[in-house]
């Protein structure tokens, strides 16, 4: 089928809930897509965040092959090895915390919610998060979520929620009661338009969790499992979390989420409180080792610094020289370029020149290129954008 005969398709049976490009896409490998009709697209955006690797990595999908003619899918009441060879590995590269598997970002920012509000007193139930925050779309992480837009026809949400300003440490412990349980924060706001933490920010809130007894969640479903150059964004700032939410590149492209907790919280989520049909079934555990072993034998944790720091020389020096520009914020392969115009056009140009990237809070580009990205693509994309960028300024 073409690209047309699809999009009918869609058209006839698919809910229309997504804003979708007029492109059917049918082959990945690395950073480049290809289409029904035959063109090839560089990505900067692939699956929103979740190709880590790039498209279809070798590891990940030989893992997958060799799991699918072994064991499909059994349900937690039984144990996998995998599946405890995966919570094995991620507490190994983080604060040593125990695992619960799931198939989302949501899904596990639900379940921190849950563990949260269990691990803390009765009548503790407040959960401050942040403006310009994004933490998923079901009740509880769309009610964690600080943007009314989202909220819209959705009301009333779940009670409990406080929403503090961006940054404002006192604000935050002005907010804090003897109802509040826990604090959530993105460490980069990435849906929030690539907004980086202060690291005094991410300091305080430990602080004022210490002080009031509350469980510190750090959302690092988009920053996590080397993103930003370190295994999880946290590691950057000296500040350990209570609890992380993991999802997007966790399983190199294919559907899972994981909470991890310390284990003194984590006992608080006793048989029966709380479960995930999917959840850590073997595929994802399966995708989720070889996505670490990738990651760690190819040294792409290195390689996102060196690709960090050429995508900041690139476009910082755009900067000086395109009016439309206002600001470039950069932490490893998360990068926003914030515009003084709307973006949707600039991404619209982009993509018919064969450039894959994303828009953001209206004027933020923002890219979230592959860890095995190589030299010669990311000037290949850099020169396409800034091309475009510089004719549209040209043109107003």
């Amino acid at each position: 089928m073409n690209s047309q005969e699809v999009i009918a398709l869609f058209d006839r049976y698919v809910i229309g809930n997504y804003r979708r490009f007029p492109v059917c896409l049918v082959r990945g490998e690395g950073s480049y897509v290809w289409d029904a009709e035959g063109r090839r697209y560089l990505d900067f955006f692939p699956g929103w965040g979740c190709n880590l690797l790039g498209h279809c990595p070798p590891r990940v999908v030989e893992a997958v092959r060799e799991q699918l003619g072994q064991l499909i899918h059994v349900p937690n009441t039984w144990y996998t090895e995998p599946q405890g060879r995966w919570a094995e590995l991620l507490s190994q590269r983080s604060f040593g915390g125990k695992a619960f598997f799931c198939n989302s970002g949501a899904e596990a920012v639900e379940a921190a919610i849950k563990l949260a509000r269990a691990a803390t007193p009765r009548g503790r139930y407040k959960i401050i998060s942040f403006d310009g925050s994004f933490h998923g779309r079901t009740f509880g992480a769309l009610s964690a979520t600080a943007q009314a837009k989202y909220h819209e026809g959705f009301e009333p949400l779940v009670p409990g929620f406080v929403y503090a300003p961006w940054g404002d440490l006192e604000a935050v412990a002005r907010s804090i009661d003897e109802e509040t349980a826990a604090i959530i924060v993105e460490p980069v706001q990435g849906e929030g338009g690539i907004r980086i933490a202060p690291p005094e920010f991410l300091r305080g809130l430990r602080q004022l969790a210490d002080e009031n007894g509350l469980v510190l969640i750090f959302d690092e479903v988009q920053t996590g499992c080397g993103r930003t150059g370190r295994w999880f964004a946290y590691q950057h700032y000296d500040v350990v979390p209570d609890i992380m939410t993991l999802a997007k590149g966790v399983c190199g492209g294919l559907a899972g989420g994981v909470m991890l907790a310390k284990p003194e919280l984590a006992a608080h989520l006793r048989p029966g409180m709380h479960a995930s049909t999917f959840g850590g079934n073997p595929i994802a555990a399966r995708a989720g080792i070889a996505t670490i072993e990738t990651i760690e034998k190819e040294g792409l944790l290195e390689r996102v610094a060196e690709l960090s720091g050429q995508f900041r020389k690139r476009l910082t020096e755009l900067a000086t020289r395109c009016p439309l520009v206002r600001e470039v914020r950069i932490l490893g392969l998360m990068i926003g370029i914030e515009l003084h115009i709307p973006g949707a056009g600039i991404v619209q140009a982009c993509l018919d020149r064969g450039l894959l990237i994303n828009c953001t809070h209206e004027t933020v580009l923002r890219l979230l290129p592959a860890m095995t990205l190589s030299n010669e693509q990311l000037e290949e994309g850099c020169h396409i954008l800034e091309q475009v960028l510089m004719e549209v300024a040209k043109a107003a």
